[in-house]
């Protein structure tokens, strides 16, 4: 018997309590070889004010010792019998559960107390017709300096347009067990990465509304150096570009790949041409845009630099802001160029279009909202 959850409403002159009965959730994990996270991501789950809720972690082939860590929490575990990635591993989580709502997310985050009340409460409030997103802590976990900045880039990101993001990520989505049965579940045949974005924007496309609360959050372990985030910054811009070039929305404002981000990228570029062509040919005319291009770049990325400097205090803003327009977009670039040469590639290639319209993957007429 699901237990009762009662609030207090301002609906009437007077006030007046409300009883509704609880909701099942399903907390999906997928792991591969996350010994070093899983079992804090597990006393987090635990640790959650919800009530009543399951937790269904699916092990994709891991050969470290996570295995062991996961038997000793109250979950279900269920093992792959071959690395099929995290959209198989998310699939079948799925389709043994027992809940109402699934609310998925990743190995290596920790779920905040109020987590699952947030989104449940949400989603009540919404409608099943409604995928809910969360999003990261500004401070993560680990309290490294590319730790902070990355955690804070991605919750600044992901929370400007809240009523309308351009995708939920898996590492805080909840969603109706039904739409999500019904919508056929993340793309098993596809990039390595982003298949959260396919989803998302899959089910929009079938009428489905997407929404971001940015008080359902979870804590991000990310333990970056820099070389760990430049390479993060490398592949994840390889294949978001690959992907939007395939979706026709390379422009988009999109969640992480921002209007912003690609402002900097772009205008460093520039920068670094004009530089070069300073340096062969000595014309004192090629210094002269740097300085309106540089202001234009921070002008654009002023709401990030803000959310900086309220994480971190000025001297991290500053710090921030320099890798952020310097190295970052160096590297986001370079993953940009890379994406385009792969997706051209495969334009000319024997497979012509074959992941295109893997990407393009649409909903059938029976789902509606």
């Amino acid at each position: 018997m699901h237990p009762l959850h009662c609030r207090w409403h301002r609906d009437h002159p007077f006030f007046y309590n409300k009883c509704i009965v609880a909701k099942l959730v399903s907390v999906i994990i997928p792991n591969r070889n996350g010994s070093s996270t899983i079992g804090r991501c597990l006393e987090a789950a635990f640790s959650s004010r919800y009530d009543p809720f399951e937790v269904i972690v699916v092990d994709d082939c891991s050969w470290d010792d996570s295995l062991e860590i996961i038997k000793r929490f109250p979950c279900r575990l269920i093992r792959l019998q071959r690395h099929s990635g995290a959209s198989k591993a998310r699939n079948t989580g799925a389709s043994n559960s027992n809940g109402e709502i699934l609310f998925f997310t990743d190995a290596d985050c920790l779920l905040e107390e109020d987590a699952l009340s947030r989104a449940c409460e949400t989603l009540e409030r919404e409608g099943p017709g409604v995928i809910v997103g969360g999003t990261y802590t500004p401070l993560p976990y680990d309290r490294r300096f590319f730790s902070i900045f990355q955690s804070v880039f991605i919750n600044y990101s992901e929370t400007k347009r809240v009523e309308a993001p351009d995708y939920i990520a898996t590492h805080a989505m909840a969603i109706d067990a039904r739409v999500f049965r019904d919508s056929g579940g993340f793309p098993e045949e596809f990039l390595p990465i982003l298949e959260d974005v396919e989803f998302s924007h899959r089910l929009r496309r079938g009428g489905y509304r997407l929404l971001m609360d940015p008080a359902v959050q979870v804590r991000h372990i990310f333990d970056y150096s820099m070389a760990r985030s430049l390479g993060n910054a490398v592949r994840k811009s390889r294949y978001w570009t690959q992907y939007s070039l395939m979706n026709r929305d390379l422009l988009a404002d999109s969640g992480t790949a921002s209007v912003e981000l690609k402002v900097n990228v772009l205008t460093q570029f520039v920068n670094l041409s004009l530089l070069v062509l300073w340096m062969l040919l000595q014309k004192t005319v090629f210094l002269l845009p740097l300085l309106p291009l540089l202001l234009v770049n921070l002008f654009t990325s002023r709401g990030l630099l803000r959310a900086f400097r309220r994480t971190g205090g000025s001297v991290f803003a500053l710090l921030a802001g320099l890798y952020y327009t310097m190295p970052y977009s160096l590297a986001v670039g370079t993953g940009a160029f890379m994406g385009t040469v792969r997706y051209l590639l495969e334009k000319m290639g024997p497979s012509h279009g074959c992941m295109e319209k893997k990407a393009k993957r649409t909903l059938g007429d029976d789902l509606q909202p």
